[in-house]
This record gives structure tokens, sequence and C-alpha cells, in this order.
């Protein structure tokens, strides 16, 4: 009678077996759900250690692009201002440990001079301040920039509210989302120089990077257009784009500040929020 039992038993446990095996094999599998928005972080562009310059790469795009100061990638690569890379050319991205020649280049055209490559879609603005006059030379021009006082009063880019605040090291939250309308102003959060206006970084749609002096520089992204161009010295306040949207369609604007090539918390800057 035991042993019947057991038997009995034993084939219950094999059948009950089964059919979790049987349930386990049909559940369906959930694929990850990724936004849009900005590419998976395993995605995101990882520092190689040399890179060919594309048509339409700064200086100052590739070191956004890789988070390296554009001083330090300068002078890794013995490039001086105004910092003339050209499509083709090999950039060393780390300190190698030997000093390299500063290289000195023929002078060209404004247009060679100030990047590999424009985006087409890029139109200039009137309202846009041209402060530095003809005639002055372009170390002159970069001794006026570095000269301004690190204690910078930033403006707030654009109107709206803040939907995605900054996460030190979440390389998916560097800077800030400020949702408004299609079309607002997005306005220089401070004085300085465009050094990138166009769409070549992955993740920021339509782009525009301002250097305010030697250590700051603040971008603004998912622009529906651009009204400045490369080499353009703008005043705090001035319209240099209007707002776009992102992946998802949501209107909004991003909005980083970087020192040194670090992203640093906008909202630590900004002033209180009207």
């Amino acid at each position: 009678m035991l042993a019947a039992d057991a038997g009995t038993y034993s084939i219950w446990l094999i059948i009950l077996l089964s059919m979790g095996q049987l349930i386990g094999c049909s559940a369906p599998v959930r694929a990850p759900v990724v936004s849009r928005d900005h590419p998976p972080a395993q995605q995101r562009s990882a520092r190689p250690s040399t890179y060919h310059v594309q048509r339409g790469d700064t200086l100052y795009s590739i070191s956004w692009r890789f988070g390296i100061d554009y001083a330090s990638l300068a002078s890794w690569n013995g490039i001086r201002y105004p910092y003339t890379i050209y499509p083709g050319q090999k950039l060393r991205m780390a300190p190698t440990g030997r000093r390299w020649a500063v290289k000195n280049y023929p002078t060209k055209t404004p247009q060679t001079q100030v990047a590999a490559g424009s985006d087409k879609s890029v139109a200039s603005d009137k309202t846009v301040s041209r402060s530095v006059s003809k005639g002055v030379s372009s170390s002159q021009d970069e001794e006026k920039i570095s000269s301004i006082s690190l204690k910078l009063q930033w403006l707030w880019p654009t109107k709206g509210s803040v939907v995605q605040r900054f996460v030190k090291g979440d390389p998916m939250r560097k800077g800030v989302k400020i949702e408004g309308r299609i079309g607002e102003p997005v306005n220089a959060a401070e004085s300085g120089k465009v050094v990138y206006a166009g769409s070549g970084l992955i993740g920021y749609g339509r782009l525009v990077i301002i250097k305010h002096n030697k250590n700051y520089l603040s971008a603004y992204g998912y622009n529906k257009k651009i009204h400045v161009k490369e080499g353009d010295t703008v005043k705090k306040g001035i319209r240099i784009a209007e707002m776009g949207s992102d992946g998802n369609g949501k209107p909004v604007l991003h909005f980083e500040i970087r020192r040194n090539g670090a992203p640093v918390d906008p909202l630590k800057l900004l002033p209180r929020h009207p």
C-alpha cells in the first residue's frame, strides 16, 4: 500500500514539474523599454585613443561629445587658438606623456577657419551681437573671452517648467530639461562666443554650444531652428534658437553647463526659477 502511494506521488510530482516548465517557456519576454530621447548608456560614445575628424566637427563639439576639456584636447594635439581642425585629421584623445609642438596652420578664409564643416540648417540672425570688430586678431579675441570674470551672472535660457533635473554621474542626465512650447525663444544664458551650431552630436538634435570664458561652456539642444552660426559673439538674453521637441515629441529645451569639460548642475548657477 505504501509502495503504491509512493508511486502515485512520484507520478503527480513529475506532472506538476512538467506543467511548470511549459508555463515558464510560454511566458512572454518583455523587451527593454528605451526612450528615443537619448541613446542607451551602453551605446553612448566611449572615448577612443584616437579620433579622425569628420566633416562638421569642431574641436569644441568633439571635446563635448567625449567629455574632455577643449583646452586639454588642443594641448594633447599641439593645436592653438582658433583651434582649426580638418576632415580626416587624426587627434589624440588622451595625454601621451610627451610634448607636442604647437602647429601653425596657414592662414585661410574665415569659412575654412571656423570648422571642418557646418550645418546648412543654421540661419543667421540680425539680433546677434557681433561685438568683435573686424581686424582684431584671433589671439586678442581669445584673450577677451578668457578675461571675462569667472563669476558669471546666468539667466534662464527659456520659459517653462523643469521636467528633468541634473544627476551627477548619470550620462542620461547631464543637464536639465525645460518644457515649453514649440517655437518658444531660446536665449543665451550668458554672453559668449558660439563655438558650435549644428546637428552632428547624437542625442541633442539641433544644438548650440556657447563658450563664456576659458572655463565655462553652455549648450542648448532639441532646437527647431538655430539663429546663430559658429563664430558669432552673442550677448546674454539674445535669442539664439527656437525650442523644438525631443525624441518623444515633447516640446523641451535640453540645457547643459560644463566647467572644464565636466557637467555641472545648472540649477545651482541659475537664479531662482521665475
